[in-house]
């Protein structure tokens, strides 16, 4: 199997729990709960990606 590889760019519309936790600060579990809170979960195959502007609507309307 071929290995992803991995570009970078300004903008992420998704990304995976790594990335997620180390945008909320927070450790996987915690931000794999809030992936599931906002309904920001997606598959890909097998790959779990999370949408970020859904995080982010989700992040502001409990900071309101």
């Amino acid at each position: 199997m071929n290995r992803t590889k991995m570009r970078e760019t300004d903008e992420q519309i998704t990304v995976d729990i790594e990335k997620l936790s180390a945008m909320l600060s927070c450790g996987y579990a915690t931000a794999r709960k809030i992936g599931e809170q906002a309904e920001a979960r997606i598959y890909i195959g097998k790959r779990v990606l999370y949408s970020v502007d859904k995080i982010r609507r989700y992040i502001g309307v409990l900071s309101e």
